[in-house]
Formats: structure tokens, sequence, C-alpha cells
């Protein structure tokens, strides 16, 4: 079956999940982050490369972070951007999703960055958009239902990469909330293939999924055991709107059996890295102590994240060469 991220060329032309992407492919997009991280340390943070070109940014599902690096990543890149107020937009008055993006499609938009709560919702638009002739049209999946997150992945590997370098030797620890998480989803993909060492998804059993040990994972329930000489250790939050009834006895429990510790912290290998894709919960997933301390590295991952959706956008619009499957 065709990857709709692609066109019949191979070419990148939809960011919809980090499944599917090659080690090529992911490469070309961290690399191309690396040249867009000292944008932000000019006086004038911009390039000309998405100049007359319009992102709208439809965000159906609540979001600060994710919204506000894709708008600074935008506009850095010179885009002209459009925050469409979906409290108020026509999908609340009962047009369909469809209906909206044939309108904004009208209004000459060139990139739609789409968050929603129903997984699937960026492929839809991606395939309708092909269905009517405008592959000329890009989307970028900022987050769907528990499906994908493939920018936070990506900016994930990004940080890996650049304190460790190589992922072919390492240990890397997701933590918590897997089974809600859609950003472990994405990790879990794109550390595959780059070829990270092991991947180990630690949890209660209410919290991971099912088919674990399908995934190419390592599912372990004892964090004392599970964090034994990890490089990298993902830490995810709680994601309480997306349970449905109670999957914990309460989150004081959960830190005491789940939350990252320096007692839990010192398992790891002393250079270890801490990552959290935000927001983050002090004393429910992660101690202060280990969010404020010198291993956690969870604010580089936005500063990292701003390029890498710089990064994104200026390849789908094509200001680079066509990125290869």
């Amino acid at each position: 079956m065709h990857d709709p991220q692609f066109d019949a060329q191979g070419n990148l032309t939809h960011l919809l999940s980090t499944e599917g992407l090659s080690r090529e492919t992911i490469t070309r997009i961290l690399d191309t982050a690396q040249s867009f991280l000292e944008v932000s340390d000019r006086n004038v943070k911009k390039v000309p490369l998405l100049r007359g070109k319009s992102v709208f940014n439809l965000f159906f599902e609540n979001s600060t972070r994710t919204r506000t690096t894709f708008e600074i990543a935008a506009k850095r890149l010179s885009a002209d951007v459009i925050n469409l107020d979906v409290s108020r937009s026509s999908t609340a008055k009962g047009e369909t999703l469809l209906d909206t993006i044939d309108n904004l499609v009208s209004m000459h938009a060139d990139m739609f960055v789409v968050r929603h709560s129903e997984s699937g919702a960026p492929y839809l638009i991606a395939q309708h958009l092909h269905r009517i002739g405008r592959n000329d049209v890009h989307v970028v999946n900022a987050g769907d239902g528990r499906h994908a997150h493939p920018t936070q992945g990506l900016l994930d590997m990004y940080t890996i990469r650049h304190y460790k370098q190589d992922f072919s030797a390492l240990t890397v620890a997701i933590v918590g909330d897997v089974l809600h998480s859609r950003v472990a989803r994405s990790d879990i993909h794109a550390l595959k293939t780059l070829g990270v060492r092991e991947i180990r998804i630690i949890g209660p059993q209410t919290l991971l999924p099912a088919e674990g040990e399908r995934l190419g994972v390592h599912v372990c329930h004892d964090p004392r055991k599970g964090l034994v000489d990890c490089d990298v250790i993902i830490m995810l939050r709680l994601q309480n709107e997306r349970m449905s009834g109670a999957l914990l006895p309460s989150a004081r429990e959960y830190f005491h059996c789940y939350g990252l510790t320096p007692a839990l912290l010192a398992l790891a290998r002393p250079d270890a890295i801490v990552m959290h894709p935000g927001p983050i919960n002090r004393g429910v997933e992660i101690a202060s102590e280990i969010a404020d301390g010198k291993q956690a590295v969870i604010l580089r991952q936005v500063t990292f994240g701003i390029a890498v959706r710089m990064a994104v956008m200026s390849l789908l619009a094509g200001t680079h060469a066509g990125t290869q499957a």
C-alpha cells in the first residue's frame, strides 16, 4: 500500500508519522535542523525560505508548546502564519473537517499543521488533498489522538544524537503511560529505524500496550530493573484526558512506584540524559531535583524542536532538494 507521506517519485510531501520514514530521510531532517540552529542565535532570527507561503495552524486539541514552536518555526522561515480559532470555527458550527480544508485551500493555503484528538485526521486530510489534485499543499501531523506525534519524535532523535552521537550502542528507556502516548509510538519507530541497540518500556501493566513485545521493545514493570545501565531515559506524562476509567490508584502512588527520583536515576549510566515531551508534572512522573538537574535536557528539547520543525516545513515545501523515502 502506498504511503501517503510520499509522492509517486518517493519525495516526502507530508509528515504524518515516523513509521515508514527511512534512516536516510530521518538523518536528512536532523542534518537540516542542525543547519537551522544557528538562526536562533542571530540578531535577525529569519531566513526567507518560506516567504510568500501560507501556513495554517489547525489545532483541534489544546496545545501551547507545540503550537507556539510551530508558529515560531514558520515565522523564522518568513511564512505567513494563520492560527485558526477552532472553538469558533465553522467546524464548531457543523461544517465537516474536509469542507473546512477545501475552504482554506481556496484561500491559497500552502501547508496545514494539524493537531486533532482523533487518530488518523491528518491522514484523512492528506488523502483528500491528493484526491482533489492538490499535491502542492502539505500536511504536518502535530499529534493525532493516541497515534503519532512525528515532529516530537524527530526532535527527540535530534536531542539524543546531539548528546550521544551514535544510536547503535544505546539503551533507551521510555517510562510511564506508554499505552496512551503518541510520543512513545513515534519515538519507538524512529529509534528502531536509527538502529538503537535496545528499547525498554517501563510502567504498570495498565499503562503499557499489550503488543509491547511485538513492537520490538522489552517490557518491564519494575523501574529498578528497567533503568539499569540506560543511556537515555524518556519520561512520559500521564495522559489522563485519554484514559477511560481509573488505571492507577493515585498520582502519589504512581510517583512512589514509577516517578524518576535521584535513587532511580542512579541506576542508569552516569552520563545518562533525561528527556520529557512536556508539560512535566513535578512530583508525579519526575522529581523536581531531576527536572532541574544537570542530566535533564528537557528545555534543550524545546529549543531543538523549533529547528526540527523549521527543517520539516522547509523540506516539505521543496526549499531543499526532495527528501527520498
